[in-house]
């Protein structure tokens, strides 16, 4: 297993990760559309490929995640392209709602502190320790001690028994509006402080 960014692998990457994207977060993103196929070319476009990193297997992506500092974007939706594929309505309300979510300030921001978010395993690899792998990545990275995970759903109980199991502590939950369109009752904030004397070289 290798983990790289993104944008080492270029566009080709692209529809992979939108996939799993999918595969993670679609049950959130039903209102848009219940069909994998048309929500993941709808939304293919708008990932921002150096804030992505991937765990590559046999060639295949496998997990994704995004590891950003300060203002750093990793969506980066345009509204005509989501229009094209969820038509005008909702493809005008996914734009808004895109905005308003994925891109927000983070909560801390700092020289040494990384965003981390969108956490997710395709269904082939789950369970294999891929997320892990990739978290362990990011931890080695030298340019951070921080990590901070922003707005993992409630309802994702074994994300959140991972990120607790690495080392993450929760500091912060936001209540949701709309629970019965999303299913999600919080969002909740988690946060992950690196010893150097754990970090690898």
């Amino acid at each position: 297993m290798e983990i790289k960014r993104a944008s080492e692998l270029g566009e080709m990457a692209r529809k992979k990760i939108s996939e799993v994207f999918v595969d993670a977060f679609g049950k959130e993103l039903q209102f848009f559309t219940k069909d994998k196929k048309i929500l993941a070319d709808a939304i293919e476009h708008m990932f921002v490929l150096d804030a992505f990193y991937v765990a590559v297997v046999d060639g295949e992506i496998a997990g994704i995640t995004t590891c950003t500092n300060g203002p750093v974007l990793c969506i980066d939706h345009n509204k005509k392209e989501l229009r094209k594929h969820l038509g005008f309505y909702k493809g005008t309300i996914a734009s808004m709602v895109f905005k308003r979510e994925f891109q927000k300030p983070s909560l801390e921001t700092g020289e040494d502190i990384a965003s981390v978010g969108f956490v997710a395993t395709s269904g082939k690899y789950r369970r294999k320790g891929v997320a892990t792998a990739i978290m362990n990545h990011l931890f080695a990275l030298p340019q951070y001690r921080e990590y901070v995970l922003e707005g993992v759903a409630d309802t994702n109980t074994s994300a959140l028994k991972l990120y607790e199991k690495l080392g993450f502590k929760e500091f912060k939950r936001i209540k949701q509006k709309h629970t019965k369109i999303s299913g999600i009752n919080y969002y909740v904030y988690m946060k992950y402080v690196s010893n150097d004397s754990e970090r690898t070289t």
